[in-house]
This record gives C-alpha cells, structure tokens and sequence, in this order.
C-alpha cells in the first residue's frame, strides 16, 4: 500500500511534511521544524508520531525535536556525520544506509553542500524524495559549510533519480527561484512556462512543491549547466559544468 504524504506550511517558509503507513500506523515526520505545527498537522490527520527523519541540523529543520520526541516517545533519525547538533538523536545514518519505514525502502543518500552532513531520503518503492535544503523548487541551497564541488556533486545524484521521482524540499523559494533563473535561461520555454503555473498557484495561496526530477532538470538552472544557453548566458561556454554551477550559485547569492 503506497504511503500517505501530507505537506503543510510552518514558520515563516518552512514546508514540514509527515508520512504515514495506515496498516502499521508509523508515522514519521521528515524534518520537525516547529513542534506545534508538527503537532497541529497530526492532529488534523489523526495520527501518531512515531518517528522523526532529519535532514540536517539547522535549528529551522530539528527546532521542534526535543518537545515531539518528549510528547510522543519518537525515534529520532538524522546523518551520523552531524549527529553531534541534532538534537535527541537515536539513530545515525550514512551514505547507503536503508531505512525500514513499515516495509518501505527508505536509502539515505549523503548530499553535503549546504552543510556538511546533510542528507536526502529515497523511497524508490514510492516514487518520492524528500532532499531537505540541497534542492530546491527552480533552486539548490545556500552552500554554508561544504564547497560549490560538494554541492553540484550533491545535485548530480538527485538528478540522476528517475525522472517521475516527486521531489519535497524545506522552503518555499520557488517565485524568488524563478525570477534568478530567468536571469541566467530566459530564452527557455520550460522555464518561461513553469512561471506562469508558479504565478497562478502563489495567487490562489497553493503551494509550488512537490515538484519532479524531470521538472527540475528542464528548468532548474542549477542542474542545467551543461545546457549551451546558460553557458552562453554566463560567457562560459568550455568550461567544467562543475564550474558553470560554482557561477550560477555565487550569482544567486548576490540576487536581489
């Protein structure tokens, strides 16, 4: 049976997102940004915590740990390389690791770039990722603690999932994302498109994700920087892809 999925908006643009199996009753939440608003989704869905899977350790994803695993007894997984800052860790995990969620797969893939131990969380039986900070809606995370190699390194393994694979990211960046990418592939009819369906749903209150490995690809200018236009954009066109992302990235983090 495929697992039920409930996103909902917290802080000020944070996504939480729970998991449910309905013949077990596990319930994980994928990140706890703020345990109030964890708690609200639960009750509304009517269901019990019984786990907690982390992302990484910035208090915007782990701020709500302490007081969820306290109400509930939750388990509480997160990367083993920061298990130091994640508050109420009980579990590690790494690179390869497979999770048993109630009988779903769940394969850690260690996407290091926006910090140095995040991680992302493959279902394959369910088709769905949920990557945390590394990519975003039209975007990839603010590199704090790894290099621009780690993070395009990082983006090439969530790239390289199946391309049906629906993709849950922490934040809703997604008209901000597009107004950069247009700077960098304008000329990209995916993209131009994509603008349009991201302007009615923020107009009707909707939220832009999940989004798809093959939308991200079409027009995320981060996973694009093999393309010739956004080459010729940056005036880059022999260089490493890896070094067309390092320019994208830096130019997004002086973007107004």
């Amino acid at each position: 049976m495929a697992l039920a999925i409930f996103q909902f908006p917290c802080l000020s643009d944070n996504y939480g997102v729970l998991i449910h199996d309905e013949a077990s009753g596990r319930t994980a939440a994928i990140d706890a940004p703020d345990a109030a608003a964890v708690s609200a989704a639960l009750a509304e869905k009517g269901w019990t915590l019984t786990e907690i899977l982390t992302t990484h350790h910035h208090p915007d994803h782990t701020d709500g740990n302490l007081a969820l695993k306290q109400a509930t007894g939750c388990t509480i997984s997160g990367p083993s390389y920061e298990a130091d800052t994640i508050p109420g860790i009980d579990r590690k995990l790494s690179e390869g690791d497979v999770y048993d969620f109630a009988g779903h797969p769940v394969h850690v893939i260690h996407t290091p770039g926006h910090t140095l131990g995040h991680i992302a969380y493959y279902l394959p039986q369910d088709g769905v990722a949920f990557v945390g900070d590394t990519m975003f809606a039209l975007g990839c995370g603010r590199v704090f603690e790894g290099t621009l190699d780690q993070m395009w390194s990082s983006l090439q393994k969530l790239a390289a999932l199946p391309d049906q694979t629906v993709v849950y990211c922490g934040h809703e960046y997604t008209e901000s994302n597009f107004r950069f990418a247009m700077t960098i592939d304008g000329s990209n009819p995916a993209l131009v498109a994509r603008g349009e369906e991201i302007r009615k749903l923020r107009a009707a209150g909707k939220p832009t994700v999940p989004t798809t490995i093959a939308a991200e690809k079409a027009t995320n200018p981060y996973l694009r920087a093999d393309d010739p236009a956004v080459r010729a954009a940056l005036n880059m066109p022999t260089a490493p892809a890896s070094d067309v992302f390092g320019a994208i990235r830096t130019a997004k983090d002086n973007f107004k």
